[in-house]
């Protein structure tokens, strides 16, 4: 798809819901591209689970953003899993992102808690809480 088509289907999901920022979509978007190349490299199937698409979320976060990564994501709106899950829900409405069926906005729910997965990298060791 083209970026002219993505970028209207931004417009289209900030229309109908305004809680995040056009960044935001487009960092889910580079979030489910670096899921499915972690979980489905050389698969022909390369529909990824709500979960794997917040680790995506995670990964890509760190990598582009290190320690600023919670500060941005929740500049964005981006505050924890089910704020991704309304955003891809979104795309999906848009007819941008497809879905399978059984797939749910609640897939997105739980997985990882954003101030320790986004800071806990970054601490000093001897001040990391122990797991």
């Amino acid at each position: 798809m083209s970026d002219l088509s993505f970028h209207y289907a931004i417009h289209q999901a900030i229309e109908k819901d305004p809680r995040y920022h056009p960044h935001a979509y487009e960092f889910v978007k580079d979030a489910l591209h670096v899921a499915v190349k972690h979980f489905r490299e050389g698969q022909e199937d390369q529909h990824v689970t709500g979960q794997e698409v917040l680790e995506g979320v995670r990964l890509h976060a760190l990598e582009e953003y290190g320690p600023m990564a919670l500060t941005i994501l929740s500049e964005w709106g981006i505050h924890r899993g089910e704020d991704v899950g309304n955003i891809v829900y979104n795309l999906i409405e848009t007819s941008y992102f497809g879905k399978n069926e059984g797939d749910s906005l609640e897939d997105f729910s739980g997985g990882y808690e954003f101030e320790a997965a986004f800071l806990e990298p970054f601490r000093p060791k001897t001040n990391r809480q122990e797991a």
